[in-house]
């Protein structure tokens, strides 16, 4: 089973959340310090809430949650065909599971993801040397490498976007 994911900067996570098992009629199927996510079945949807405070109501990123690997692997081969850059991302470690996935850009820069869980994680993302912390981990979506450190309201600062820059994933 696909189903699209709509990730949110929220200001006070536990609000969200509260509203949002309100709202959906189920509490969320993880729970971490600044994330959750909820698994809801109808409609089809990955609900995921980052804590990002002075960010909230706004959109972090969208997805398509796909079942397997090789689906994954399916998308970067055909959207790679139709002419658009891809960024492939596999066995990375994002919002405290381990994935594959591959990010594309929409015509005004919308960033959308279409990704596997492979396991669960115990951390938010991974970052080479130095790390960011998970608090930090601000825009999970930065686009491209340059992208990112040409725009430092991407990842919201210089260092996290030269993060980034260096192949950080999730700005973390």
């Amino acid at each position: 089973m696909s189903r699209v994911q709509l990730a949110l900067n929220v200001d006070d996570l536990e609000q969200a959340v509260a509203f949002y098992s309100t709202l959906f009629g189920t509490a969320p199927a993880k729970r971490k310090p600044g994330y959750a996510n909820f698994a809801i079945a109808e409609p089809a949807l990955k609900l995921v809430l980052i804590e990002n405070p002075g960010h909230g109501g706004s959109v972090n990123h969208l997805g398509v949650e796909v079942e397997t690997s090789e689906q994954v692997h399916a998308e970067i081969a055909r959207l790679s065909q139709a002419g658009l850059f891809t960024e492939e991302q596999i066995a990375t470690t994002c919002c405290f599971a381990s994935q594959d996935k591959v990010w594309v850009s929409g015509p005004d820069a919308e960033r959308w993801e279409v990704y596997t869980v492979l396991a669960d994680s115990e951390t938010f993302g991974t970052a080479p040397e130095p790390a960011i912390a998970d608090d930090e981990a601000v825009q999970v979506c930065c686009g491209t490498a340059e992208e990112a450190a040409a725009e430092d309201a991407c990842c919201g600062s210089a260092a996290k976007a030269e993060a980034k820059a260096s192949g950080a994933s999730c700005c973390a």
